[in-house]
């Protein structure tokens, strides 16, 4: 039995980018594009009526810019893979982007063959972030570290999975606590643990009480 395609909605206001974007896609056997949406406020309305598997989402464009319909995107449903396009490695955006749980994100001068690649792997689960802005990135993380900071990183929902974590709350207690659904917690959980660079919910909560996120117990 074949496989179902990865279903790709793109939004970006340039339609030179849309059409390259859509020559690659729909080239390969496992992925089709299903929309292509101009501004934010379209992605957010095609996001709605086709439940894409992945969405490509530029962010700077008009009516609507990507962060906006990324934080919306990701309140209404945080599971779905966003991966970033972007021509800038030190945009602010892009640091806030991450913040807000974005899956991947890619330059738009990146070759075809990695783009595919970022593609599949968020479809599959897994994060993607260009050599280049890895590397502006570490650079913040390593900046803030260095100004007991690091929690700039995450979300203000974020900081408050964190502190529950801290106070050795389950995803259930957390997601009653905080009225959110249980997989929307996993999420966060995850997404923390990432952005921290942690490797459990042990290490993330005695990072929370040394960088003063939490008080220290006693």
């Amino acid at each position: 039995m074949t496989a179902e395609p990865i279903r790709v909605l793109i939004a970006d206001d340039h339609p030179i980018v849309r059409q390259g974007l859509e020559i690659v896609i729909n080239s390969q056997p496992d992925m089709c594009l299903v929309g292509q949406a101009a501004d934010g406020n379209q992605a957010l309305i095609l996001f709605k009526e086709l439940q894409p598997d992945v969405i490509i989402m530029d962010l700077k464009m008009p009516i609507m810019n990507g962060l906006v319909a990324i934080e919306q995107i990701k309140q209404s449903d945080p599971e779905t893979p966003i991966l970033v396009l972007t021509s800038f490695t030190d945009d602010e955006m892009v640091i806030s982007a991450i913040q807000l749980g974005v899956n991947g994100v890619i330059l738009k001068d990146a070759p075809p063959e990695q783009l595919l690649t970022a593609l599949r792997d968020v479809f599959h689960g897994e994060k993607y972030v260009d050599p280049s802005v890895a590397r502006k990135l570490m650079a913040n993380i390593h900046q803030s570290a260095a100004q007991g900071r690091l929690d700039h990183l995450l979300t203000n929902r974020e900081i408050e999975v964190l502190k529950c974590l801290a106070q050795g709350l389950s995803n259930r207690d957390i997601a009653l606590k905080l009225s959110i659904s249980t997989r929307t917690v996993t999420t966060h959980v995850r997404n923390i643990l990432d952005k921290l660079g942690v490797e459990n919910r042990t290490q993330a909560a005695l990072y929370a009480v040394e960088h003063g996120i939490v008080e220290r117990p006693g």
